[in-house]
This record gives C-alpha cells, sequence and structure tokens, in this order.
C-alpha cells in the first residue's frame, strides 16, 4: 500500500464505525495561544476534551499536519525523527471507551492492511486490569506478549489523564541489538511502536488527586510515515514513498552518493524539511524572526546549509516543491492553490540567506581566533550562530573539530532553555488572559448575536478559566451574555468594546473574541460595584468605534482586490490589523510597490468609494461561496457555511468582520505607506473616513508652510525643490571632489611614512577623510602604490577615530592578519574590532591616542611576524 492508500484506509475504517472525518486542521493553533504550532493530532481537538465546546460529532478520525522541533537535530541520524509528519487518529468524546478503542485498533492493523499478528505486541499501565481484559480476553493476546511498563500513563500536570497502551511491531532480528535480553522497550529498532491508545479517565487535581471523569475520552495516535514503513517493508520512514521521491530528487540535482553516511544524512535533512516548509507556507506561515515565521526560518536555512554540504551551490530547494505536492497534494488541495507563493516565498528566502551564510562563517572564523588559547568555543556564542544565522550546532562542531576546536555544550544548552523558558513563560501569559470556563452546559440557541441589542442578562462569568458566580470591584473577567451586540475580534479586526451596567456595578468592555463554535465572550473589567450570574444589563457599545473600524474593513476588501487588479492575481492577504485609526494590510508581492502602482491602487478604491456601491452580506454553504468567486483569506480555515461580503462585481471576500453599508460611508482612502515586513510580504497602511481627512488637512498645512518657505505659490512648490535639489547636487558632487582631492594630497606624506618590519613593507600614518569609506579607498590607493605589504591608516572625524588596515593576500601566508593588527590599534585608542586577514575596520573613542594606536599597529605586525 502507498502511504496515501494507508491514509485513506485509515480514515474509512473509522468512518465504517460511525467516525466523522475531518479535514486536517491548519498548523496555527486557532484560539490557542499556548500553542506556537500543532504537534499532536488531539491538539486542535482540546476543547472537546476539556468539555469547553460541544464537537461537531462525539466520534471523530483525522489525518492531522503537525510540526515538532524539539528533537530537529536528531533529523536524519534516526529513522523516525521528522519536523513535518502526519498522525493518524481516532477519538472519542464521552462516547465508546477502551474495549471499541482496543478491538478497532487490533481489526484495522489486522484485517485491513493485514499486519502479522504474531508480530504484533502491546503495552499497558500496571494497574489498567481493564486494557489488559480486553488485550488477554478479547483480543486473545498471550502475557507474554503484553507488557506492564509504569511509564504508561498520559499527563501534563493538572487537567484530564489517564493510562495508555502502545502498540509494537517486530521489525525482526536482524534489526534488533542481538542481546538475549532484546524485547518490546529495549533502546534498539527491532520493536517498532506503532499505535498509542490513551484512556483519558481521570481529572487531576491541583493537590495531585486523581478523580474519576464523567465523560471518558479516547485519544488516539498512529504515525502515518511509521506505519508505512512496516507495510512497505522499509528500514526507516525516508525510504517511504511518502519521502523517498524527494530524496531522488535531491540525488538527481547533487549528483551525490545516498550510499555515504554523511550525504545519506544531508539527504534526508533536506526531504524532511522541505516537506515541513511547503506545508508550512501553504498554511499561512511566512518566514520571520519571530514566533512560526522564525520556526519555518529556521527549518528553510537548515537544508539549504545541507544543500551546500552536499555541493548545491544554487537556488534548489523549490525545486523540490512539486514532488512534495505529487506525494500530499491528494489529502492537502491547498499546497496545489498556493504553489508558486510557496515556491517564490522558498526562492526568496534560500537568496536572501546565502549572504548571512557567509556573515555566519566570518563570525565562526573569528570565534575560533579568539578562542585560540583554549581552543574551547563558547556556548553562548556557538547559540548566537545557531540562532542569528539558522547554524545548526552540529555543522558549528564539524567545522570547529576540523580546526582542532570543541564546543561548550552545555553553555549551549543552557542558552537554548533559557530561549525556550522565554517563549514558553510568554505563551503561558497571554494564554492565562484568554481561558474562557466550561460552556457546554449552555444552550447556545438561546443565546443570540444582536447588533441593535441594548440589554440582555449575564448568563456566565469567568475568572482566569474558571467559572464564578460573581466578580466584584477591579477583577478581570469574561463574559457571556444571552443578548449580544458585540462584535468580535476576527480577521485582523480588533473587537468591541463598551459598557455593562448592572444593579450594583458597571462593567467595561475592553475586547471581544469567538470560541471556535461561534460562541462570543467579553473581556471586561469590573469598574465599579459588584455583578453576578442572572444580572439584568444595560448594554453600551461604542458605535463610533465600532463604524470607524467597519469603514476600515470595507476598505481593507476594496485595497486586497485593487491591489489584484493592479499587480495580478498573486497577491493574497498574508496579514491584517483593523483599528479605529487606521488599516494595515499585509500581502504577498516580492518587490515594493512602485509609487506609479500606489497611486494606480489609491485610485480605484477611492472610485468605488465614490460610485457609492452597496455592500452585501450573505451566509451561504462554502461550495456555493467558492462557485460565486468569494476569496479565502490565506491560512484560514473555514466552516461548512461561511459568511460572503460582497461590493458590488468589485470586490467578494469571506469575513465574519465589520462593514458600512455601502461605500460612500467610507468617506476617502488615502495610503499612508509601503514598506516590506519579511520574505515576498509587503504592507500598506491606509486611513479612512475622518483619518483621511485629516491627513488631507496635514499633508495642505505642509505645502502652504514649503511655499512660505521658498517664497513661491503652492502649485510651484514641486518645481522649486527639484530646482534646488538639482544645485544641491551638484554642489556635492563639488565637494566630493574637494575632499578626494585633499586625502589624495595627503598621499605622499603618507607613502613617506614606509617602513619595512622582517622584509614587509608597512605603511601606518594619519589621514584626512570624512568616512569610513574614504579611508578604505584611500587605503586601497596606499596598498597599490606600496606593491605590497601592509596599510593601517587613521582618521579622526567628530571627535572619534576610524580605522583601516589591508594586507598583500599574499603576505597573509606569512602570519599577517588584518583583524588582529586593526584589533592591536583599536584599542590603544579606546575602542575594539577585527576582521578577515586581508582588510578589517574598527573604531576608537579616543583621537588623541593616534599615534600610540599607529604604534601599537606596527607592534602587532612584529609579534605575527616574529
Amino acid at each position: 500500500m502507498t502511504g496515501n492508500e494507508i491514509r485513506k484506509a485509515y480514515l474509512e475504517f473509522f468512518k465504517s464505525k460511525q467516525h466523522l472525518i475531518l479535514h486536517s486542521f491548519p498548523l496555527i493553533p486557532e484560539n490557542d495561544p499556548s500553542l506556537l504550532l500543532i504537534g499532536a493530532g488531539m491538539a486542535p481537538l482540546k476543547p472537546y476534551f476539556t468539555g469547553k465546546l460541544v464537537p461537531p460529532s462525539y466520534r471523530v478520525t483525522t489525518s492531522q499536519k503537525c510540526i515538532r522541533t524539539d528533537d530537529i537535530d536528531n533529523v536524519g541520524r534516526t529513522a523516525r525523527h521528522h519536523t513535518f509528519f502526519e498522525m493518524l487518529g481516532n477519538f472519542s468524546f464521552g462516547d465508546y471507551f477502551k474495549k471499541e478503542a482496543i478491538s478497532w485498533a487490533w481489526e484495522f492493523l489486522t484485517k485491513v492492511i493485514e499486519l502479522d499478528p504474531d508480530k504484533l505486541y502491546v503495552t499497558i499501565y500496571p494497574d489498567d486490569k481493564e486494557a489488559y481484559d480486553y488485550w488477554h480476553n478479547m483480543i486473545g493476546l498471550a502475557d507474554e506478549r503484553i507488557f506492564k511498563f509504569d511509564d504508561n500513563f498520559w499527563e501534563i500536570g493538572e487537567g484530564p489523564c489517564g493510562p495508555d497502551s502502545e502498540i509494537f511491531y517486530d521489525l525482526g532480528p536482524e534489526r534488533g541489538c542481538g542481546k538475549p535480553t532484546c524485547t518490546v522497550g529495549c533502546d534498539c529498532d527491532r520493536y517498532l511502536e506503532i499505535w498509542n491508545l490513551v484512556f483519558t479517565q481521570y481529572n487531576r487535581t491541583k493537590d495531585g488527586k486523581y478523580e474519576p471523569l464523567a465523560k471518558k475520552n479516547i485519544d488516539t495516535g498512529c504515525g502515518l510515515e511509521r506505519l508505512a514503513s512496516v507495510i512497505q517493508q522499509k528500514e526507516s520512514n525516508f525510504e517511504t514513498d511518502l519521502i523517498f521521491p524527494i530524496i531522488e530528487k535531491v540525488i538527481a540535482i547533487s549528483g551525490g552518493d545516498y550510499s555515504q553516511p554523511d550525504q545519506k544524512m544531508a539527504m534526508k535533512v533536506i526531504a524532511d524539511h522541505i516537506r515541513a516548509i511547503t506545508v508550512m507556507i501553504s498554511d499561512g506561515i511566512l518566514p520571520s524572526n519571530e514566533g512560526r515565521g522564525y520556526v519555518l526560518r529556521r527549518i528553510l536555512r537548515r537544508a539549504v546549509r545541507y544543500g551546500r554540504l552536499l555541493g548545491i551551490d544554487h537556488l534548489f530547494l523549490s525545486s523540490l516543491v512539486d514532488t512534495v505536492i505529487d506525494i500530499l497534494g491528494v489529502e492537502y488541495p491547498e499546497l496545489k492553490q498556493y504553489e508558486s507563493l510557496i515556491k517564490r516565498v522558498i526562492d526568496t528566502e534560500e537568496r536572501q540567506f546565502s549572504a548571512t551564510l557567509a556573515q555566519g562563517l566570518d563570525l565562526l572564523h573569528q570565534m575560533m581566533e579568539e578562542a585560540n588559547d583554549t581552543k574551547i568555543l563558547a556556548g553562548s556564542e556557538v547559540f548566537k550562530l545557531y540562532d542569528t544565522f539558522g547554524f545548526p550546532v552540529e555543522l558549528t562542531e564539524e567545522i570547529a573539530a576540523e580546526k582542532g576546536y570543541t564546543l561548550d555544550m552545555e553553555g549551549f544548552k543552557k542558552a537554548m532553555k533559557e530561549q525556550q523558558e522565554r517563549a514558553r513563560a510568554a505563551r503561558t501569559k497571554v494564554s492565562a488572559k484568554v481561558a474562557v470556563p466550561d460552556t457546554t452546559k449552555l444552550d447556545q440557541d438561546t443565546l443570540i448575536n444582536d447588533a441593535e441589542a441594548v440589554n440582555g442578562h449575564i448568563v456566565m462569568i469567568g475568572r482566569e478559566g474558571v467559572e464564578v458566580q460573581q466578580a466584584g470591584d477591579g477583577e478581570e473577567v469574561t463574559i457571556i451574555l444571552d443578548s449580544n451586540p458585540f462584535h468580535a475580534e476576527g480577521g485582523g479586526q480588533l473587537g468591541d468594546t463598551g459598557i455593562l451596567k448592572a444593579p450594583e456595578g458597571s462593567v467595561r468592555v475592553t475586547d471581544a473574541k469567538a470560541l471556535p463554535n461561534g460562541l462570543v465572550y467579553l473581556i471586561a473589567s469590573v469598574a465599579e460595584g459588584q455583578i453576578q450570574t442572572g444580572d439584568a444589563v444595560d448594554i453600551t457599545v461604542d458605535k463610533a468605534r465600532n463604524l470607524a473600524i467597519a469603514r476600515n474593513h470595507t476598505a481593507t476588501h476594496l485595497l486586497q482586490a485593487a491591489l489584484r487588479k493592479v499587480l495580478g492575481n498573486h497577491v493574497n492577504q498574508a496579514g491584517s490589523l483593523v483599528t479605529p485609526e487606521h488599516l494595515r494590510f499585509d500581502f504577498t508581492n516580492f518587490s515594493p510597490v512602485s509609487a506609479e502602482e500606489l497611486e494606480k491602487v489609491e485610485a480605484l478604491v477611492n472610485e468605488e468609494i465614490l460610485k457609492n456601491v452597496p455592500v452585501t452580506i450573505e451566509e451561504m454553504a462554502l461550495q456555493e461561496a467558492k462557485e460565486k468567486g468569494a476569496m479565502a483569506l490565506f491560512g484560514e480555515k473555514y466552516g461548512n457555511r461561511v459568511r460572503v461580503v460582497s461590493v458590488g462585481d468589485f470586490s467578494c471576500e469571506l469575513c465574519g468582520g465589520s462593514h458600512v453599508t455601502n461605500t460612500a460611508v467610507i468617506g476617502s482612502f488615502r495610503i499612508l505607506s509601503e514598506t516590506g515586513t519579511g520574505t515576498g510580504v509587503r504592507r500598506i497602511e491606509a486611513v479612512t473616513g475622518a483619518a483621511a481627512l485629516e491627513k488631507a488637512k496635514t499633508d495642505e498645512a505642509v505645502i502652504r508652510n514649503l511655499a512660505a518657505l521658498l517664497k513661491v505659490k503652492a502649485d510651484d512648490v514641486a518645481v522649486k525643490v527639484g530646482h534646488l535639489l538639482g544645485q544641491l547636487k551638484d554642489t556635492e558632487k563639488e565637494l566630493q571632489q574637494l575632499k578626494k582631492d585633499a586625502a589624495l594630497s595627503n598621499l605622499d606624506a603618507i607613502l613617506a611614512s614606509r617602513e619595512e618590519i622582517e622584509g614587509i613593507p608597512v605603511i601606518a600614518a594619519a589621514a584626512q577623510t570624512d568616512s569610513m569609506d574614504s579611508l578604505r579607498e584611500l587605503a586601497d590607493t596606499v596598498l597599490a602604490k606600496s606593491g605590497h605589504g601592509v596599510v593601517l591608516l587613521a582618521s579622526v572625524a567628530d571627535g572619534k577615530v576610524q580605522f583601516v588596515c589591508k594586507v598583500d593576500k599574499g603576505d597573509t601566508k606569512k602570519g599577517l592578519h588584518a583583524g588582529k593588527i586593526i584589533k592591536a590599534a583599536a584599542q590603544a585608542a579606546g575602542g575594539n574590532g577585527g576582521g578577515r586577514p586581508d582588510m578589517a575596520q574598527a573604531g576608537g573613542k579616543q583621537p588623541e591616542q593616534v599615534d600610540a594606536a599607529l604604534q601599537a599597529g606596527k607592534d602587532m605586525v612584529k609579534n605575527l611576524l616574529g
């Protein structure tokens, strides 16, 4: 069976057991800031396991896309570690339990995919007699094939937990360690875990007690790649048809040899990482220096570096995307939809990394020079290479070992742990602010969203994720109303704010958010008095703020449509922010938008505003919306029913946000700026309504003041400024030539300072230049005149010293090193610096020490030669 056939067989099998097949959730967790990326099949289903939400079905099955980077350094070294993998799962939310989970797992493995029952073994928790009875009496496994391990218990602190049962497959003695004691649980590769069944039957309390759950759950996980390796009888996941075609493409590109261990590992890393890269970009993740974007950038750069180790010195990663789509595109059609974007992002990022890679290698060589005495590279510096330049630690270790250096791994691990703890603490802090109590007891049919509601009742109050009956002055709470006029945050739009007045207190609403099932909850603080569940409240939504948001949100739709008309259909939304004051729109484009193009975009949007076009909002089936041509937001997940916002024939998008009734309400639209934010992503900031009018007034005042200063009419400002700039440019040219002449006039005196040290010509002198660029040019000229040797020049400007050192490349072979020479000079003048053997530059804070600094540089030349 192929990997695709195994996945389909699994999902269809559990569909036959009355499970609802859900398409894989995006890798970006929805409404769960505690997670950076989805790393397990059950992760997107947490609200159903915890009972906070009613599931779409009490039996669900998925093949979930997952990303894990905790063991990234093991990828390629082992048979099973991956950054991207697919987790097959079947889940029960208070429906069936151990009997069905065990019998269906066995049926699928032995009847559907026909694994040899005699090669299957299981593990259970020692106290789980129920699981033992089902495996032994119902399935018929002998005692010697049921292993009891204390670590067969799944828990992550406080909350739902329970015993688990793992299923292992015997790959044969030839895959084992050969020891007489080799059996299930051995560290060797003979017994492979292919399935884990978690029986969530307890709730662990804060004081460590285990209380039985009223509703018991099933959470299973079966790695698709592992199962494929067993069925296809491959030594590792990488040899299966889910990954190996990518490796074959890498072999073709590199001309490499898969039988060579080092090359084999590099090819595995690249094949694994390009799968992760392709899927992450298709789910709306783009390279950046933080969060998910940083994970993507790190994986991509790691793949590029391993490509260089294979001798691939050109852009190559994007050429592997077609193979990834051929393998995974059947299950994940979004890969084909964003194929062009995926390739362009990869190409751009790989091109940019080439320069970063060179900088990282320079830093590594500098680190080795500074650690020449100890031959140990500091852990913090190794982490800097890893974190800033994307150097895998094993790469640093390999290059360092070639020169006889070792790494301070304890220091590296400490720096790594500190960063992980900072990230985890930040996510936990955010998570605590948005925690909502269990909402399943609420009858959602009685809870309505009504934009015109002015009164209602409090049906639930939450504090730090726990339901409370009342709250007092100053407390931060979440609130659910039976009649809710507040529009929830979503699609980049901020949530509504306002005031609730209860009989004995008032509440300031600072945000509104929605749960995955659409239930809106308010984030608020009790301004005075107290509130309690059941209170009747008068509701005041800040309507002026809401209308300002609506103007900017509808304008965002018009902006996207205009950008696609002017720049092309490759433009996709990559993020947005809609506030009362302004709008910010991030979009995919691989070059800056020209002033002429921005002018066209702005004109198109204002043209639609002046037409007074009605804005229509409809609810319909997702398929119907697609047929209508509605655009989906990049990386967003939609249900079967969607909300379609249309502006005539100009714009049609899926959106749940606030909008004006017609375009004329927007007033006018002004673009403030267009900048780049990351690889292949541009950002436009703009204003509408009163803010656009204020911007026009400000611009008019600026032009009026300029006209007064230039003593011309406002209409003639541009002509006058152009004339003045032309004059300024001519003056600057004359000034630069004068400075160059002044520097060269001192050339004879500089050359006259030449002396020989151990037969090497050395020129160390003060120069008169106004910039580092000029000083470098002068040093080049002096070295050319000298023929070879060492040139060390110092120039004083603005109370600081600038140094440049050049060493003829032939003389570097004699031990001379510009970086070391300039470092000695700069330190003598209260500064520091370094650089390459043939060229270095530095700065100093003590201009009065120039002569001493030049002498220190010459002394270092003597030391290096002597």
